[in-house]
């Protein structure tokens, strides 16, 4: 936790968030080859207090459509606190910022004092438009953008301004609405799916950037979002945007490499019999979180798969 009492900031006025700004003294997460980024909403101050012990490699402070505009002032301010007052996490920060001339401006210029890891910014349209982010962003935060319209589809190799863009989002429910497109194409066996997730996959490895799947927003459907999951690591996608621990969790472990794999299947197998020794059956790991009997099976699972005893 960042703060041992969320309680105050509940009624504190933007005046008294904005006094709370210190300047942030921060270790970095050392995440390379990000798996999983999990969004989260910055006016959820339990979940806010909570990013410094996440699992998912990947945190999105999402100040766009996950926030009510009324509110946008508020979410901005907390994010502020709550990052200027972490010292350490699991993940990699970004804060997802609203579109160009629609309140970024404002938005990077605070989190500028601020230095998440990245920024992401909504509903990118054009290459004039990363460099009007890129005018305005410290240099030391990485750019993320979230492509989401047909004009960014189709300018999309050509988004990454002086190679600052690090990452990539494709927003397939916005990207359906701007191609004029149902939401009811959305299934795992239609073709112009398949469609735009090759191209967006594709374009984005031609720019350099690293391309993030989309949000599957039924997250209680845990076992549609793993056929998700696996359609796209088939194609080549190694990164998924999730909402919730549970799409975390399914996330990190199919789209984790095989030696990574293997090594957690071990070290999953002799850590739950010993403890099946004391009789105990689930309990916290230092290393992977809770491991119960499920997590366990898993784990065989896997190391019969590498025929491995």
């Amino acid at each position: 936790m960042i703060f041992e009492d969320i309680t105050p900031f509940e009624t504190m006025s933007e005046a008294e968030l904005e006094a709370m700004i210190i300047q942030p003294e921060r270790k970095k997460a050392p995440v390379t080859e990000p798996r999983s980024a999990m969004m989260l909403n910055p006016l959820n101050l339990k979940h806010l207090n909570r990013i410094d012990n996440l699992d998912a490699d990947i945190v999105v402070l999402n100040l766009e459509d996950g926030v009510a505009p009324a509110m946008k002032s508020r979410a901005l301010l907390l994010t502020a606190v709550f990052l200027s007052h972490l010292k350490e996490s699991k993940s990699r920060i970004i804060v997802r910022v609203n579109p160009v001339d629609e309140g970024s401006a404002e938005e990077i210029k605070l989190l500028n004092r601020i230095k998440p890891d990245s920024i992401r910014v909504a509903k990118i349209h054009t290459p004039e438009d990363v460099r009007k982010v890129l005018d305005i962003l410290d240099p030391d935060i990485a750019l993320h953008i979230s492509v989401e319209t047909k004009e960014a589809l189709e300018n999309l190799s050509g988004l990454n301004v002086h190679n600052r863009v690090e990452c990539a989002s494709l927003g397939i429910m916005d990207m359906l609405n701007s191609l004029g497109l149902s939401h009811s194409l959305l299934a795992l066996d239609n073709p112009t799916i398949h469609y735009l997730l090759s191209r967006f996959l594709v374009d984005c490895r031609i720019a350099g950037m690293y391309p993030i799947g989309f949000t599957y927003q039924a997250y209680h459907d845990t076992e549609t979002f793993t056929r998700w999951c696996e359609l796209e690591k088939k194609m080549g996608y190694t990164a998924k945007s999730c909402l919730g621990p549970k799409q975390v969790t399914i996330v990190n472990s199919l789209f984790m490499k095989e030696d990574e794999a293997l090594e957690r299947a071990k070290y999953i197998k002799e850590r739950f019999e010993e403890m099946a020794k004391e009789y105990v059956s689930g309990f916290m790991d230092a290393k992977y979180g809770f491991i119960d009997e499920p997590i366990y099976k898993d784990a065989l699972l896997t190391l019969e798969k590498f025929s491995i005893k």
